[in-house]
Protein backbone atom coordinates (compact mmCIF):
# COMPACT_ATOMS: atom_id res chain seq x y z
CA UNK A 1 0.00 0.00 0.00
CA UNK A 2 2.88 2.50 0.97
CA UNK A 3 4.08 1.46 -2.85
CA UNK A 4 1.44 2.43 -4.20
CA UNK A 5 1.09 5.80 -2.34
CA UNK A 6 4.27 6.71 -3.39
CA UNK A 7 3.84 6.33 -7.29
CA UNK A 8 0.59 8.01 -6.92
CA UNK A 9 2.50 10.95 -5.10
CA UNK A 10 5.61 10.31 -7.91
CA UNK A 11 2.75 11.21 -10.70
CA UNK A 12 1.16 13.77 -9.17
CA UNK A 13 4.70 15.82 -9.12
CA UNK A 14 5.50 15.33 -11.97
CA UNK A 15 2.67 16.34 -13.72
CA UNK A 16 2.28 19.68 -11.84
CA UNK A 17 5.79 19.82 -12.26
CA UNK A 18 5.13 19.53 -16.64
CA UNK A 19 1.82 21.77 -16.14
CA UNK A 20 3.96 24.18 -14.29
CA UNK A 21 6.81 24.05 -16.91
CA UNK A 22 4.43 24.68 -19.95
CA UNK A 23 2.75 27.59 -18.05
CA UNK A 24 6.60 29.42 -17.96
CA UNK A 25 7.53 28.35 -21.26
CA UNK A 26 4.09 29.98 -22.76
CA UNK A 27 4.78 33.18 -20.91
CA UNK A 28 8.75 33.50 -21.16
CA UNK A 29 7.80 33.11 -24.81
CA UNK A 30 4.91 35.78 -24.94
CA UNK A 31 6.83 38.71 -23.04
CA UNK A 32 9.85 38.16 -25.97
CA UNK A 33 9.74 40.00 -29.56
CA UNK A 34 8.45 38.11 -32.27
CA UNK A 35 11.32 37.32 -34.76
CA UNK A 36 10.47 35.56 -37.78
CA UNK A 37 12.98 33.41 -39.35
CA UNK A 38 13.22 32.70 -42.81
CA UNK A 39 13.93 29.40 -44.44
CA UNK A 40 16.01 30.40 -47.42
CA UNK A 41 17.91 27.76 -49.98
CA UNK A 42 21.67 27.50 -50.71
CA UNK A 43 22.83 27.61 -54.22
CA UNK A 44 26.59 27.68 -54.95
CA UNK A 45 27.55 28.82 -50.81
CA UNK A 46 25.58 31.83 -51.56
CA UNK A 47 22.11 32.87 -50.06
CA UNK A 48 19.79 35.56 -51.89
CA UNK A 49 17.54 37.69 -50.10
CA UNK A 50 15.51 40.58 -51.65
CA UNK A 51 16.67 43.76 -50.62
CA UNK A 52 12.96 44.81 -50.57
CA UNK A 53 12.24 42.53 -47.65
CA UNK A 54 14.28 45.35 -45.89
CA UNK A 55 12.02 48.32 -46.53
CA UNK A 56 10.03 48.23 -43.32
CA UNK A 57 12.89 46.82 -41.24
CA UNK A 58 16.83 46.63 -40.46
CA UNK A 59 17.52 43.19 -39.46
CA UNK A 60 15.97 39.75 -40.80
CA UNK A 61 16.71 36.39 -39.26
CA UNK A 62 17.68 33.95 -41.91
CA UNK A 63 18.29 29.98 -41.05
CA UNK A 64 20.27 28.50 -44.20
CA UNK A 65 18.54 25.12 -45.51
CA UNK A 66 20.50 22.35 -44.02
CA UNK A 67 21.94 24.72 -41.45
CA UNK A 68 21.60 24.39 -37.15
CA UNK A 69 22.96 28.41 -37.08
CA UNK A 70 20.89 31.38 -38.04
CA UNK A 71 22.01 34.17 -39.53
CA UNK A 72 21.02 37.77 -38.95
CA UNK A 73 21.02 39.67 -41.69
CA UNK A 74 21.38 43.62 -41.21
CA UNK A 75 20.91 46.91 -43.00
CA UNK A 76 23.37 49.73 -41.87
CA UNK A 77 22.44 53.22 -41.64
CA UNK A 78 25.19 53.72 -44.94
CA UNK A 79 22.85 51.61 -46.97
CA UNK A 80 25.07 48.19 -46.76
CA UNK A 81 24.67 44.62 -45.51
CA UNK A 82 26.41 42.99 -42.76
CA UNK A 83 25.27 39.15 -41.93
CA UNK A 84 26.42 37.59 -38.77
CA UNK A 85 26.67 34.22 -37.78
CA UNK A 86 24.36 33.62 -34.42
CA UNK A 87 26.65 30.87 -33.34
CA UNK A 88 28.28 31.98 -29.44
CA UNK A 89 31.50 31.77 -30.00
CA UNK A 90 31.67 30.30 -25.99
CA UNK A 91 30.27 27.28 -26.41
CA UNK A 92 29.08 26.88 -29.78
CA UNK A 93 25.33 27.65 -28.81
CA UNK A 94 22.33 29.33 -30.78
CA UNK A 95 21.84 33.48 -29.68
CA UNK A 96 18.53 35.24 -29.46
CA UNK A 97 18.20 38.75 -31.31
CA UNK A 98 17.23 41.63 -29.38
CA UNK A 99 16.85 45.47 -30.26
CA UNK A 100 20.36 45.62 -28.84
CA UNK A 101 22.45 42.75 -30.43
CA UNK A 102 22.61 39.23 -29.19
CA UNK A 103 22.32 37.45 -26.19
CA UNK A 104 23.68 33.59 -25.34
CA UNK A 105 20.19 31.91 -23.47
CA UNK A 106 23.39 29.42 -22.37
CA UNK A 107 26.09 31.20 -20.43
CA UNK A 108 24.75 34.58 -20.62
CA UNK A 109 27.34 36.08 -23.55
CA UNK A 110 25.93 39.23 -24.81
CA UNK A 111 26.96 40.75 -28.45
CA UNK A 112 26.24 43.92 -30.10
CA UNK A 113 25.00 44.10 -33.41
CA UNK A 114 28.27 44.56 -34.96
CA UNK A 115 28.89 41.02 -33.47
CA UNK A 116 31.71 42.47 -31.06
CA UNK A 117 31.62 40.59 -27.26
CA UNK A 118 29.89 43.01 -24.42
CA UNK A 119 29.90 40.58 -21.61
CA UNK A 120 31.42 37.46 -21.51
CA UNK A 121 32.51 34.42 -21.13
CA UNK A 122 33.00 34.75 -24.98
CA UNK A 123 35.77 36.32 -25.99
CA UNK A 124 35.60 36.26 -29.89
CA UNK A 125 33.31 38.10 -31.84
CA UNK A 126 30.54 36.99 -34.04
CA UNK A 127 31.23 35.11 -37.51
CA UNK A 128 30.82 37.81 -40.34
CA UNK A 129 29.88 36.86 -43.22
CA UNK A 130 31.01 38.97 -46.96
CA UNK A 131 27.82 40.50 -48.31
CA UNK A 132 27.29 42.57 -51.94
CA UNK A 133 24.07 43.70 -53.34
CA UNK A 134 23.28 42.40 -57.01
CA UNK A 135 21.00 44.08 -58.74
CA UNK A 136 17.70 44.05 -56.29
CA UNK A 137 19.08 41.13 -54.17
CA UNK A 138 21.36 40.95 -51.07
CA UNK A 139 24.02 38.20 -51.67
CA UNK A 140 25.54 36.39 -48.71
CA UNK A 141 28.99 34.54 -49.49
CA UNK A 142 28.76 31.73 -46.69
CA UNK A 143 32.18 30.35 -47.96
CA UNK A 144 35.51 32.81 -47.17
Amino acid sequence: MDMERRKFLESACKACLFAGAGFLISELTACSPSVNVLKVPISQNVIRLPVSGFANVSMQIVQPEGWFYNIAVQKTESGQFEALLMECTHQQNQLIASANGFQCPLHGSRFNLDGQVMKGPAERSLKKFTTSIDQDLVVIQLKS
